[in-house]
């Protein structure tokens, strides 16, 4: 699975509210277990810890650029990083693929209109501005590696089995 020794970063990319983090801290457990070092990430939290307040299109960039470095970082000590941030812009996809050698990009795809719906996120009050779907125009992604599309039907344990099954063939 590992190539060149480093780690392999897991970017699952979606709306807020689509289920990211939960299913990352679902499917953590089977990659530490079945690949090695393993840390989890996810946007919310890096934002709390370094206190990263600005979310404009280029305050998102210039955060998810740094969530980038710090993946890169983290894989180039052999070590998995799991990321679930927002991240709905090409040009830092692009940068992944380019910069991280191990690199599997997973989309959890949701209807908006859904995610709204669920009412599981404060954030998409009216009151609330910068909201990638809504004030700034998501960059879906064109071809991530593994699709897992989430219309919370199911619960996230079915949606993390399903995306843990889809990593082990994509990474074999």
């Amino acid at each position: 699975m590992k190539k060149n020794n480093k780690g392999t970063l897991f970017w699952i990319t979606g709306f807020s509210g689509s289920g990211k983090t939960q299913i990352a801290k679902k499917i953590y457990p089977s990659i530490k277990k079945k690949y090695g070092p393993t840390v989890l990430f996810s946007g919310d939290d890096i934002r709390k810890i370094f206190i990263l307040k600005g979310y404009s299109y280029k305050e998102r960039y210039e955060t998810v650029m740094k969530y980038c470095k710090l993946a890169k970082f983290v894989t180039n000590q052999n070590i998995n990083v799991i990321f679930a941030v927002i991240g709905m812009m090409e040009d830092i996809r692009r940068w992944n693929k380019k910069n991280i050698k191990n690199y599997v990009e997973i989309y959890i795809k949701s209807n908006l209109k859904t995610v709204i719906s669920k009412k599981k996120k404060k954030i998409y009050r009216k009151e609330t501005k910068n909201i990638v779907g809504l004030d700034i125009k998501p960059e879906y992604p064109k071809k991530p590696h593994i699709i897992i599309k989430n219309d919370f039907k199911k619960n996230i344990k079915y949606y993390s089995q399903e995306l843990f099954k889809k990593i082990e063939y994509h990474l074999n």
